[in-house]
């Protein structure tokens, strides 16, 4: 009897407000957003529009020439190397060390650096009709390439780590310059890159620390 009433939801006006404004709109209603959508159009714009481009002629200007002196100033760090050819340097070509491996496999002629038209002319000999040349081929040629190969690229890898020891105490490149000087000796020497500086029988400069 002196009991409060308690109010049903449907009643509370607080609790039904809300409710009562959604269920009375048509089913598919989609409530306005707080700004408009963009049109599409607009939205490329947006996304076309380069980030951090210069204004005015001026300042395109001054970003070249910054650029210019960026890669001027590269040489003298990557070891020597011209103007736009260090877009052809891997990371291990970087430095002094590697620079001065280059120019002594560069300097000197070898038969690795042929090993690929000899792989060549060994698989088309193969195909001659002949089995007693085809014998030859396989257990002499072939062989005989391979261990020339093994040892001139022991034979300078051993060169130039010694000497690069020698030229450039305590640094920490001087490690894997053996292999990287056996591995390019086995390239085509119009195929290395980066590329040579030296001719074949020309002396190796004088290293830059």
């Amino acid at each position: 009897m002196f009991r409060r009433r308690t109010v049903p939801a449907t009643e509370d006006p607080a609790a039904s407000g809300p409710a009562t404004a959604e269920a009375t709109q048509p089913k598919g209603y989609t409530p306005k957003k707080g700004a408009p959508t963009p049109k599409r159009s607009e939205s490329e714009q947006t996304l076309r529009r380069p980030l951090n481009a210069p204004r005015t002629r001026k300042e395109a200007y001054r970003a070249y020439r910054d650029r210019q002196a960026s890669r001027s100033r590269r040489p003298a760090r990557q070891g020597g190397s011209a103007p736009g050819e260090d877009r052809h340097y891997r990371p291990q070509d970087y430095g002094p060390v590697r620079a001065y491996a280059r120019d002594v496999v560069d300097s000197r002629r070898s038969v690795s650096e042929f090993f690929l038209y000899f792989s060549l002319a060994i698989i088309v000999l193969l195909f001659m009709p002949s089995p007693q040349f085809q014998l030859v081929v396989t257990y002499v040629v072939w062989p005989a390439m391979m261990v020339t190969i093994i040892a001139e690229g022991i034979y300078i890898g051993n060169r130039v780590k010694r000497q690069a020891r020698e030229l450039f105490p305590g640094d920490k490149s001087v490690r894997g310059v053996g292999m990287y000087s056996a591995m390019r000796q086995l390239q085509i020497r119009r195929l290395r890159l980066p590329k040579p500086r030296v001719k074949p029988g020309q002396a190796v400069p004088a290293p830059e620390r």
